[in-house]
């Protein structure tokens, strides 16, 4: 537990900076009209898309005991590919939605 302390009173700023962006985002995403959602769609899978291509980095960096890095970054690339494809399953059928009916 005084690990976890030291490391929070060590990073005090960047702490502080995950928590105001955890904040800020809310209040972005709360504020959104419905017609901005499916350019926002896209821009988060290819922000999931630098998620995927991070962690498969990291993957490559660590060593082979390193089994914490690799675990995480497995779990990194499975729920990034996941979002991205569901991502991109809610955005095409937005724009389907969009159609013209024949």
């Amino acid at each position: 537990m005084d690990a976890l302390a030291s490391f929070f009173l060590e990073n005090q700023h960047m702490v502080y900076i995950v928590v105001l962006s955890i904040f800020l985002g809310i209040e972005v995403i709360s504020n959104v009209p419905a017609i901005l959602h499916t350019p926002l769609m896209s821009g988060a899978n290819a922000i999931h898309g630098v998620v995927i291509i991070g962690a498969i980095i990291v993957m490559g960096h660590a060593s082979s005991d390193d089994y914490l890095a690799l675990v995480l970054g497995f779990f990194a690339v499975v729920l990034g590919t996941l979002n991205v494809v569901g991502g991109f399953v809610v955005t095409n059928r937005m724009l389907e939605m969009f159609k013209k009916k024949k």
